[in-house]
């Protein structure tokens, strides 16, 4: 792992430059790498793994603090998520994800434009610009506008413009079917990706894979669309029926990625170097010491009474009430059980702390008769054991990888897409719903049990009543599904459709969550003459600097 994390500074910091010829230069720096000697084959699993750090670190601290996922033990601490709770949200707010992103993304577009006259490339390059596609969505999900055309240069262009998102769309969009054309044109030259391929495994199988999660992520994109008019719609409608009459030639099977997505190059406790990023920050080190981010971060009270059917606050808003008497049985593997007494009853179950409350108040109470009140719940073991039901966590953990994307994710999709466009995608979206809560539930290594049978007629929960309360379903199931996985992914589609209900922290500054974040101080540093200037305001309000599938 350590040669895989070795090589990405390497493509990153400028030294790919072309060497001289006479290798006894004594002009050449001995320690740089020739361009020519750095095969995407050594580039790509790197790249792969790094991007992933963003995705499982920053990603998914914003992701599960902005769906009310995580709070914060106040009984042990502080007010620990200050900025997340108030909103807070300015150039410094999670400056990481942009940052590392373009950091990474810088890899694979070397990777993508790296000589191939013989095609021996190819593999390597169709999985470079599936990963390109795939985080550069996030890039504009988050952002809006933002380099594209002229990044990636480095030393060429340090001041890169600002491309329309619509273009980075459309871009993105084109990269993933110009992927799929470089694995269906299968040139016999070409390389198999082999051990560098640290999400499929490579060869054949591999790449046939690779096809499925790019036609997945453009379905994503495509949805993402929904609401778009104009020329965009039009794009958007022309692909769609491409991916229509190609599932429907063979009945939509195999299109789509039906398995969770997930990387790993090798992670093990050998150190903390070559750990599970996520583990490494809210588990354990490879010396089994627990990271204060163990303690601090517990599930909300808001998370917590939705899985424990709405027993904790007894809530008559319609929201609350829809989970009445429904326990979740995935409740357990995301966040542990605690043992509590408080007014004199013990209670054993979920138990979280209302975001921005502080100990003491309301969504945080303490019994004073009682230290036990004062119980939390952690993390769980089952959102990193990926359907397993024992075992250690930091076996299990590194030996699943990071996930990128769940099945069930794929599922709810796919789900989505029959009920918006049923005469394109014409399967049961049900059959997909239902598939998409399965594969949750498999992922989380829990028993659906009853669930199916409470939820039938729950509208806004399960498969029932008008298409917005389907939707609303298709959007609560998904937020279920993405805890402590992708939650970020969530907070998109939360912006997008505006489902499920997610309280505002006690101490919010603002009247909902932001439609998107303000760009970095390394931009306002490093490119002050192309990055728009953006007022707070501009943040919470859907205007020309929101994504553009969000503005109307």
């Amino acid at each position: 792992m350590k040669k895989i994390k070795f090589l990405i500074p390497l493509v990153l910091m400028g030294l790919t430059a072309t060497s001289c010829n006479n290798y006894l230069d004594i002009n050449e720096n001995p320690n740089s790498v020739p361009a020519e000697n750095i095969l995407p084959s050594l580039a790509l699993p790197g790249a792969i793994s790094e991007i992933y750090r963003t995705q499982g670190t920053d990603m998914m601290r914003l992701g599960n603090l902005m769906m009310n996922n995580w709070s914060c033990n106040v009984y042990s601490y502080g007010e620990t998520f200050s900025a997340e709770n108030t909103l807070n949200v300015n150039s410094s707010f999670y400056s990481g994800i942009w940052d590392n992103i373009y950091l990474n993304l810088n890899t694979f577009n070397f990777i993508e434009n790296y000589p191939n006259a013989d095609h021996k490339q190819d593999n390597y390059i169709a999985i470079a610009k599936i990963m390109k596609s795939f985080y550069m969505q996030y890039i504009v999900d988050l952002y809006g506008d933002a380099p594209y055309t002229e990044a990636f240069k480095g030393q060429a262009n340090l001041h890169p413009k600002y491309d329309n998102d619509e273009t980075i769309y459309k871009a993105s969009i084109d990269n993933l079917n110009t992927a799929i054309d470089i694995i269906d044109e299968a040139q016999p030259l070409a390389e198999s990706a082999g051990a560098s391929d640290i999400v499929f495994g490579g060869g054949a199988a591999g790449m046939a894979k690779w096809r499925q999660f790019a036609n997945t992520i453009k379905l994503r994109y495509l949805i993402r669309m929904s609401n778009v008019t104009g020329t965009m719609a039009s794009f958007r409608d022309q692909e769609l029926a491409k991916l229509s009459a190609e599932g429907n030639a063979n009945g939509f099977t195999g299109l789509f990625i039906n398995e969770t997505v997930k990387e790993n190059p090798g992670y093990s406790t050998a150190n903390n170097d070559s750990m599970h990023p996520f583990v490494l920050n809210y588990f354990a080190t490879a010396a089994g010491q627990r990271p204060a981010n163990y303690v601090i971060v517990t599930v909300s009270e808001h998370l917590a009474n939705t899985l424990e059917g709405n027993a904790i606050l007894n809530s008559t808003e319609a929201y609350y009430a829809k989970f009445n008497n429904i326990k979740d049985p995935r409740r357990t593997r995301q966040f542990t059980n605690v043992t509590y007494t408080f007014n004199g009853q013990t209670f054993t179950r979920l138990k979280g702390t209302r975001q921005g409350a502080t100990a003491g108040q309301p969504g945080a109470p303490q019994d004073p008769n009682s230290p036990s009140s004062r119980n939390v719940s952690a993390f769980a073991n089952g959102n990193f054991i990926g359907g397993a039901t024992s075992g250690s966590l930091l076996t299990l953990a590194n030996g699943r990888g990071g996930v990128m994307m769940t099945a069930a994710e794929s599922s709810f999709l796919q789900a989505e897409a029959a009920l918006r466009w049923p005469s394109l995608f014409n399967y049961s979206a049900q059959t997909k719903f239902d598939q998409g809560i399965t594969d949750s539930f498999t992922y989380f290594g829990a028993t659906a049990g009853a669930y199916f049978t409470q939820i039938a007629n729950t509208a806004g929960l399960g498969w029932t009543g008008s298409d917005a309360q389907k939707l609303e379903a298709i959007m609560t199931q998904k937020w279920i599904s993405t805890v402590n996985a992708t939650p970020l992914e969530s907070f998109v589609e939360y912006n997008r459709t505006g489902y499920p209900f997610i309280p505002l922290a006690v101490t919010a500054n603002q009247t909902r969550k932001p439609y998107r974040l303000q760009y970095p101080t390394s931009e306002y540093s490093a490119n002050p003459s192309n990055v728009p200037s953006l007022s707070t305001a501009q943040l919470f309000t859907k205007n020309s600097s929101t994504p553009f599938w969000n503005q109307n």
